[in-house]
C-alpha cells in the first residue's frame, strides 16, 4: 500500500537558484504543529550514495509500534539527479526515498529520517522535505549540527537541550547514549518540538541511533 500521493508537489530537476527558492516557498507549508493519529508502523529513512555519487541508494525499514519488530525493508537504488550543493541534499536524496515508499506494502503513520527536519538554514532538511512530499509526520535525527546553536548536554542518556536559532527553537540536543557524541533532533512535517523529542526518546534502544534510523543505516550498510 503505497503512500505517495497523486501528484507530484513540483520537479527535481533544478538549477540551484531555483531549488532554494522553492525551498522557502516549500518551509512556509511545513506544519510545526501536531497532527499526528495513532501510530501503528514506523518508517526509518537512511539515504546514502554509491559509486562516487552517481548513484543514490535509499533504505526504509518499517517497524511495528510499540513492539519496534521489523515488519518490512528495502533497498532501491537510482541514478543521482543533483550534485552535492551543501543546503540543498534533500533535492539530491529525496527521488530515490520516493521510490522506496511507492514499493512499500505497509502503510506508515510516522517517518524518521537519518538527517536533518527544520534545523536547516532555510527550515527545509530532508526530513521535512520528505514529510512534507508524502504528507506524514516526519522527524529528522542527524549526527551532525547544520544549523543553531545549544548549550551543554548533560552526560545521561536521555538528556537533551534546546537548539535555537535566536528565539526560535528548531529541535533539540540529544544524549542517546552516556559518553557518547549527541544526536540533533528536529521536527520535519506535522510535528511539534516536543513530539518529534519524544518519539526519539521512545525509539532508543541500547545504540546511539534510535531503532527505525539505527536499522534503516544497517540495512543499507548490508547492501
Amino acid at each position: 500500500m503505497p503512500i505517495l500521493p497523486d501528484h507530484q508537489m513540483h520537479d527535481w530537476d533544478l538549477t540551484p537558484r531555483q531549488a532554494v527558492a522553492l525551498q522557502r516557498e516549500l518551509a512556509a507549508r511545513v506544519e510545526r504543529s501536531d497532527r499526528i493519529a495513532d501510530v501503528r508502523h514506523i518508517a526509518g529513512v537512511d539515504i546514502g550514495f554509491e559509486q562516487h555519487g552517481e548513484v543514490t541508494r535509499a533504505a526504509v525499514v518499517v517497524l511495528e509500534w510499540p513492539s519496534l519488530a521489523v515488519v518490512e525493508e528495502l533497498v532501491v537504488q537510482t541514478p543521482t539527479r543533483m550534485p552535492y550543493i551543501p543546503g540543498l541534499l534533500s533535492f539530491r536524496e529525496i527521488p530515490a526515498a520516493l521510490q522506496a515508499f511507492a514499493q512499500l506494502q505497509s502503510d506508515v503513520d510516522l517517518i524518521m529520517v537519518d538527517g536533518h527536519g527544520v534545523a536547516h538554514p532555510r527550515r527545509l532538511g530532508v526530513a521535512a522535505h520528505l514529510g512534507l512530499w508524502l504528507d506524514r509526520p516526519s522527524l529528522g535525527v542527524a549526527k551532525k549540527r547544520l544549523t543553531g546553536q545549544h548549550g551543554e548536554v548533560e552526560n545521561q542518556r536521555g538528556a537533551y537541550t534546546p537548539l535555537r536559532d535566536g528565539d526560535e527553537v528548531l529541535g533539540v540536543v540529544m544524549r542517546s547514549r552516556q559518553s557518547v557524541k549527541p544526536v540533533f533532533v528536529s521536527p520535519g512535517h506535522r510535528l511539534s518540538v516536543d513530539t518529534a523529542t519524544q518519539w526519539a526518546l521512545a525509539c532508543l534502544g541500547r545504540y546511539k541511533l534510535p531503532e527505525p534510523t539505527r536499522l534503516a543505516d544497517r540495512l543499507a550498510s548490508r547492501r
